[in-house]
């Protein structure tokens, strides 16, 4: 399988605009782009946004257990909703 791999950890990921700062350039995400779950959504599984994630079967972002997601924070929550766990991965490791 052909994975487009994003490692964030040891990134300062406080809130969901450090997320979208932090995914942007990696993600090839256009000016354009919406920055809001909705828009995310549509960026990982309709596709049609990112032309880089499109070129690749699966969109693995690998973050750490903390701010964001520090398994309290409802934004990250609502974030780690729109990851579907096989082709649109986020991997949560202890801080």
């Amino acid at each position: 399988m052909n994975a487009l791999h994003i490692d964030l950890r040891g990134h300062d990921l406080e809130t969901l605009d450090d997320f979208w700062d932090a995914v942007t350039t990696p993600c090839g995400l256009p000016t354009w782009f919406g920055r809001n779950l909705d828009a995310w959504w549509d960026t990982i599984d309709t596709r049609g946004i990112s032309e880089l994630i499109d070129r690749h079967d699966q969109l693995i972002i690998e973050v750490d257990a903390r701010g964001l997601f520090d398994g309290t924070n409802p934004d990250g929550h609502r974030l780690a909703e729109t990851f579907d766990g096989e082709t649109n991965q986020l991997r949560v490791h202890p801080a």
